[in-house]
């Protein structure tokens, strides 16, 4: 009677340990007796080959757990089967009143599968639910792409930052970091989920971003009423994380301005999103699906005076007149301004300088005895029919957008202003 009552309680503090795992591992009652259940019988499989001839009974809120073997009973000498079959004088030892036909349930004991099946046994049950966490964690941060979340920065790496949030790691690196950040343990930190990776044999990865336009528009979506009720529709952004963005937005209803409802009373809203943002700029302008007019939003603060699209080239380019003291903004600090218009467009974008009627200006073509035919066609393919037009620009500017080698650049660069010195010291003298 002791030998059984210390099996009972082997049996029922080994299915009670699994309960109080499954417990704190947030696991369904349902799930846990599948897997219990998974366990024993692989136990079973392992010690008679098949697992057929079983039935588990199993309670995993009280820790009760029978496991049955049931066999046929055979006449003595017929057993063919020892895992389903029983001869009738070893039936009769457990019940005088078996006959050949009938079928015997006979308890095994957990005790009986020796201390190492056990121990397996043990081993397979968490592996097999942190299986099971590993799938739940891929399964709701998969839900939750495009989303924010909060989590506290528990470690700081060279390339990436660690989060925690709901007790499960989060991955920040380096190339969806705000480069003006900085992080230290036991900050909290909002980040949009923009991706789950899964590798065999290891745990989600999951990966957070400040720096993704997605991060903006739940920020904007947030703060912006209109937005999150679908009044006011983000139509793009685009983004250098940390230094501008451009937020393009429309309204649904003709009585709201989309961009006033952005930026808010005395621009409390928009300024809660540059805050959050590492004091990034944001222009926020009205989405139009004419090019022309979006093109000219999407360069302000310059407000140009002429817009030539070219659809015909991949991608399409647009040539863009801006007044003379309106090219630098047009342009931007580094280039910046025009980049994220382009972006936001679709068009690569070339800024000229408006040339006035009594401003003197020379075609191109009369050049043609100083520079060669092939150098001439890259200068009016890129829009520069005129000698000043071509002033307008850079060598690193004529490198790249009439691909020139930067000998040849400078070259032009030396003739036509050395046309315009001469012209210059003419009227001097």
């Amino acid at each position: 009677m002791r030998n059984e009552r210390l099996r009972d309680m082997q049996s029922t503090d080994l299915v009670s340990s699994f309960a109080e795992i499954a417990r704190e591992k947030g696991i369904e009652r349902d799930m846990l007796q599948l897997i219990i259940e998974d366990v024993f019988r692989a136990m079973i499989r392992k010690r008679y080959g098949s697992d057929e001839a079983f039935e588990i009974i199993l309670n995993p809120d009280h820790g009760d757990i029978q496991i049955l073997h049931i066999r046929e009973v055979v006449a003595d000498w017929d057993l063919e089967d020892p895992v389903t079959q029983i001869e009738l004088s070893d039936a009769r030892r457990i019940d005088a009143d078996f006959d050949v036909g009938d079928e015997v349930a006979e308890e095994q004991n957990i005790k009986d599968f020796g201390r190492r099946a056990v121990l397996t046994a043990r081993q397979t049950f968490s592996q097999r639910i942190r299986d099971i966490e590993k799938e739940n964690v891929f399964q709701w941060y998969s839900e939750l792409i495009g989303e924010v979340v909060v989590g506290e920065v528990y470690q700081v790496r060279r390339r990436e930052v660690l989060v925690i949030h709901n007790k499960v790691e989060l991955v920040l690196p380096r190339e969806e970091q705000i480069y003006r950040d900085r992080y230290r343990k036991g900050d909290m930190l909002r980040a949009v989920v923009k991706e789950v990776r899964r590798d065999a044999g290891s745990n989600p990865q999951v990966i957070i971003s400040r720096a993704d336009p997605m991060f903006m528009e739940r920020l904007f979506e947030l703060e912006v009423p209109e937005i999150d009720e679908g009044i006011v529709e983000i139509k793009k952004i685009v983004r250098e994380p940390g230094d501008r963005a451009k937020v393009a937005v429309i309204s649904h209803d003709e009585r709201i301005d989309p961009v006033g409802a952005c930026v808010g009373m005395k621009g409390a809203r928009i300024h809660a999103v540059v805050r959050e943002l590492g004091n990034e700029n944001i222009d926020v302008l009205q989405w139009s699906d004419d090019p022309h007019e979006l093109i000219k939003r999407a360069l302000s603060p310059a407000k140009p005076v002429a817009v030539t699209l070219n659809d015909e080239l991949d991608p399409p380019r647009a040539k863009v007149v801006v007044r003379a003291d309106e090219v630098s903004q047009a342009i931007g600090r580094g280039g910046i301004n025009i980049r994220l218009a382009s972006a936001l467009t679709g068009y690569e974008i070339d800024v000229y300088r408006e040339i006035l009627d009594e401003e003197e200006d020379v075609e191109i073509e009369e050049f043609a005895d100083e520079l060669d035919p092939d150098t001439l066609k890259k200068l009016r393919d890129i829009g520069c029919d005129t000698a000043k037009q071509v002033l307008e620009l850079s060598p690193e500017e004529l490198m790249r957008r009439a691909g020139l080698e930067s000998e040849m650049a400078q070259r032009v660069l030396a003739i036509i202003k050395a046309e315009f010195e001469d012209e210059e010291e003419q009227l001097e003298g």
